[in-house]
């Protein structure tokens, strides 16, 4: 039975992926390291609670001792990196805490990885690192160039606090491969969008704010471009780089589904309308707010080296996957008012009702 330790596996795409790797594999335990930021939440795992393959520990990945704790007891033959701080909204007010995370975070989690796996003899045994990271860490795009693609070898050009965080945690493991041979991976991925993605990006704040008939706040003019990538199809595509992904190697993970951001919130209010039978429910909700300090034009992704090596393909087309998503978070409505209760109401009125 393979191990694999997942940290941020509370969170939107970790908990997808740790739900994915107990459906699907049978021989699996799955330990999941989380801190239950505000952005964590059990919730998202409460089908697996019973799950002997499955184990929660709460812990940070910059608490060193913690993490040489877990790989201590747990022996994981993988590491897969999914925790971090990742609203770039947050990251302009508070870029401290996206390096301390994003960078040291990561940092101490290669250090507990490599005091556990490293041989006498300097090799690592069958074990992995894989690193998941952003599109983000490439920059912009041209609008006006819509055959333009970030490949595994575009160079890395961050513009928020965030993308930077992500690029300097990507460098710190392409480091960690390169000078000690640790075996590791990088996947940079788009747009994700589908269940438990936290209400503070654009899908679900779109979908929440429209069901309250509240305004919908759109930066600029609406035309920045983003490739939009189905959460499950994510997950299946870090699951092949954990079995077959090349040691060294980055993959860009893309799901070819590019829409402008006034696209996007457009078919929303659109389907929920539809779903919930409300007129109100309008375009007359959108209101354009000042631009994000920074704000990257366009993002499109070329996965051709994924599918060459490791076979995969987006296969959750964009009109299919957001219908999906829409219908998930109006079957979950006491999900959505949990997380958006309590200590993050200050902070989502403050961050969007406010502009």
């Amino acid at each position: 039975m393979k191990t694999y330790l997942v940290t941020g596996g509370a969170g939107f795409i970790g908990s997808n992926f740790v739900l994915r790797m107990l459906r699907e594999h049978d021989d699996v335990r799955v330990v999941n390291m989380d801190k239950l930021t505000y952005a964590g939440n059990l919730e998202n795992l409460a089908e697996v609670e019973g799950d002997e393959r499955y184990v929660f520990e709460q812990a940070d990945i910059c608490d060193r001792a913690a993490c040489d704790r877990l790989m201590a007891t747990y022996e994981p033959d993988f590491v897969i990196n999914f925790a971090a701080e990742s609203h770039v909204d947050r990251s302009i007010l508070e870029p401290e805490a996206f390096a301390s995370t994003n960078v040291m975070g990561t940092v101490t989690l290669l250090n507990a990885a490599r005091a556990a796996w490293e041989q006498a003899d300097g090799t690592f045994g069958d074990h992995k690192f894989v690193q998941v990271s952003t599109d983000e860490v490439y920059g912009s795009l041209p609008l006006d160039d819509p055959e333009a693609f970030f490949r595994e070898t575009t160079p890395l050009n961050p513009h928020s606090p965030y993308s930077a965080s992500k690029a300097g945690a990507d460098m710190f493991v392409k480091a960690y491969g390169d000078t000690y041979g640790m075996p590791v991976n990088i996947t940079r991925c788009s747009n994700n969008y589908g269940p438990f993605q936290f209400p503070e990006k654009l899908i679900p704040l779109m979908i929440n704010n429209a069901l309250a008939r509240k305004p919908l706040p759109v930066y600029g003019d609406g035309l920045n471009v983003r490739d939009w990538l189905y959460v499950e199809d994510h997950c299946k595509a870090i699951d092949l780089v954990c079995e077959d992904g090349r040691p060294g190697e980055v993959y860009n993970v893309g799901g070819h589904n590019e829409r402008h951001n006034i696209e996007i919130v457009r078919t929303i209010i659109r389907e929920v309308a539809q779903a919930v039978g409300d007129d109100a429910i309008t375009d007359e909700l959108i209101t354009y707010v000042e631009d994000r300090k920074g704000h990257d034009r366009r993002y499109g992704i070329a996965p051709d080296k994924i599918r060459a090596d490791l076979g995969w393909h987006p296969e959750t087309r964009f009109e299919d996957g957001i219908v999906l998503t829409i219908r998930w978070y109006l079957a979950h409505e006491e999900w959505m008012e949990h997380v958006t209760s309590g200590a993050y109401q200050d902070y989502y009125q403050r961050m969007y009702e406010g502009r």
